[in-house]
């Protein structure tokens, strides 16, 4: 994992090929204190000491640093809710744990929005930038949008939050819990859900919520999405 902590570096400290790394951990530095859009190419080339050319050689422009970042943030809202699963108790019957599966990835979603929510928000934004940059130089003029790439990165990446919540949704299908014909949209409705309330927390009339109230809205939401599988 990236140890973003650490202070300015001295510029003739890197070899091979390091720069690039220590270019990733201060932009994540950024995302984490003031998220997407304190993500900016000038200023971590500045942090590193380094020149413009050399940051370049690494990363090309902002969108090449931002994807970068977005990928790195990804993969911590990933961890989050592989934690929460590897939490699980293995006691109970299959159809009681793959329950609990499901509910620790919503938890696990909804704590890593609320311990990092630079990175939470950084997570989903490098899809947008693109499209912005796109829409600017005129590529959806022809009505043609650019590739779904969240989509994309979610069918072939198992480590992507919403295949991790898959298997999840596998496991409730396989022990009877969520019968095969009310499978389909199942997924993309528990992570709208999990996903909209962490936005409500985070940015929303929610936000003002303490620590406790949250929880118990999560609860709550955690219950309805169990609650509605039969």
């Amino acid at each position: 994992m990236l140890n973003t902590s650490r202070s300015r570096p001295a510029s003739d400290s890197y070899h091979h090929g390091n720069l690039r790394t220590t270019l990733l951990e201060l932009a994540v530095g950024l995302a984490r204190k003031g998220g997407p859009d304190a993500v900016v190419l000038r200023d971590v080339q500045r942090l590193a000491g380094v020149s413009n050319s050399a940051a370049y050689r690494h990363y090309a422009d902002r969108d090449a640093l931002l994807a970068a970042v977005t990928e790195y943030s990804m993969g911590r809202l990933a961890d989050a809710m592989v934690a929460r699963l590897n939490a699980v108790p293995g006691r109970g019957t299959k159809a009681q744990r793959a329950l609990g599966r499901l509910r620790a990835t919503g938890q696990g979603y909804i704590d890593f929005a609320l311990a990092e929510p630079g990175l939470f928000r950084t997570a989903f934004s490098h899809k947008e930038s693109v499209r912005q940059r796109h829409s600017r130089e005129g590529a959806t003029q022809d009505g043609v949008d650019p590739p779904d790439t969240d989509a994309t990165d979610a069918a072939v990446d198992e480590h992507h939050p919403f295949q991790i919540l898959i298997g999840c949704v596998d496991d409730l299908v396989a022990t009877g819990v969520l019968s095969a014909d009310r499978r389909d949209g199942f997924d993309e409705a528990a992570w709208a859900a999990v996903h909209g309330l962490s936005t409500l927390f985070l940015d929303g009339p929610l936000s003002a919520a303490d620590t406790t109230r949250k929880q118990l809205i999560t609860d709550r939401l955690l219950d309805g999405i169990a609650g509605g599988l039969r």
